[in-house]
């Protein structure tokens, strides 16, 4: 984990492996090195042994301090497609092409897996981001495996694969192409409206219905959003990529996601009726979670961004957790339990069918599937 040479650091012994670690005072970093990103902590993750916080002292010229610059690395990926049995999400296959993503949305439950590769789920996970070169050719490969027999894969289930770097790295566009030589069934979460770039393809997919877009929104308040989801498109360009979508007959599904309570909860309805507008479809909502290193990574921005609410919002939050920041039980997790969790649930459902929306059904044609010509290898030419 990269910490500034320009500031003293101090090392603290973790409890273990997975024990709980506090930040001291002073742990947090300076605003202007960490302007438009969601997290200003970078604690070490939960599988290291020793904590490195960067500490500043009043000595310091701290305007002469580097501001965090995005690093991207290369990474073969030897798999692609990842499976899942979990009962309460909607697909059973998944592709991310990115590893971290620099949205930096200060609420993402992706955050946590940063650490398996030994760096912070805070500033870490939206600036040392790893991008799966060889994606394209690998997803060829395990498409053209004997016996294989195609279901809707989803795009974007753990970080956005329209973040800020596809601009560059172009590795969604890359698997979309392969999408489309095979016939594939697909389904894209994003919050970007870098999507809409790749307009000509998704069209081609539509045709035999074989895309569906969900369009994440978590609110309408511009200001809101730039401190929540500080990279990511703002609310008003996310309604125009669900209506540029609409218009090229792509079907979209509004995601509100996620719903925080005494911070965006009160607008539900207005968020539903604009994405019903805009030419959205479907919709569905999930409750906000605070996985692991999340909840201390959420507190912390709270407390910076909203501090007369943080009481509020932690306090609804865990009466619909069972007294705790988070519970992982199937079926909970997404939805929480008790009135509160009732109450938005029963709020959802009436303006989403006020507005003449339906509950997220993935249902994509899997009966038209091309495997990849020469079993997904490239030949060398002669």
């Amino acid at each position: 984990m990269d910490l500034p040479a320009e500031a003293n650091i101090q090392v603290f012994e973790g409890q273990n492996a997975k024990g709980a670690s506090l930040q001291p005072a002073g742990a947090q970093l300076l605003s202007a090195q960490v302007r438009g990103r969601g997290a200003a902590t970078n604690v070490s993750g939960r599988y290291e042994r020793e904590q490195r916080v960067a500490v500043y002292d009043d000595l310091q010229d701290k305007e002469d301090l580097p501001v965090f610059k995005t690093e991207v690395q290369s990474e073969k990926a030897r798999t692609l497609i990842t499976r899942n049995q979990s009962p309460d999400i909607p697909f059973s296959r998944s592709i991310n092409p990115y590893r971290g993503c620099e949205h930096g949305c200060s609420y993402c439950y992706a955050r946590p897996s940063h650490a398996h590769m030994g760096l912070s789920p805070g500033l870490d996970f939206e600036r040392q981001l790893f991008a799966k070169q060889n994606a394209a050719a690998v997803l060829m490969q395990e498409l053209s495996r004997k016996g294989y027999k195609p279901q809707p894969i989803t795009i974007g289930s753990n970080t956005d694969p329209y973040q800020p770097i596809e601009r560059q790295q172009r590795l969604t566009r890359d698997l979309l192409e392969v999408f489309v030589e095979t016939r594939h069934p697909l389904v894209i979460i994003t919050k970007s409206a870098l999507v809409l770039r790749d307009l000509d393809l998704l069209q081609e997919l539509a045709k035999d219905n074989l895309v569906k877009l969900l369009v994440s929104v978590t609110t309408l308040d511009h200001r809101l959003s730039r401190a929540l989801e500080p990279r990511a498109s703002s609310p008003k360009r996310r309604l125009q990529t669900i209506e540029k979508a609409h218009e090229h007959g792509i079907p979209v599904t509004a995601m509100v996601a996620p719903v925080i309570p005494a911070l965006t909860d009160h607008e539900i309805e207005e968020i539903l009726a604009a994405c019903a507008a805009a030419g959205a479809s479907e919709a569905a909502y999930i409750l906000l979670r605070l996985p692991q290193e999340v909840a201390g990574l959420f507190r912390d921005w709270l407390l910076r961004e909203t501090p007369d609410k943080y009481r509020h919002v932690m306090s609804l939050l865990r009466s619909m957790r069972g007294g705790a920041d988070y519970d992982a039980q199937w079926h909970k997790r997404m939805r929480g339990t008790g009135p509160y969790a009732d109450m938005i649930s029963k709020r959802f459902s009436l303006a989403r069918k006020r507005h003449g929306l339906v509950q997220r059904n993935v249902s994509l044609n899997c009966d038209v599937f091309l495997p990849p010509r020469g079993g997904g290898q490239q030949l060398e030419l002669f």
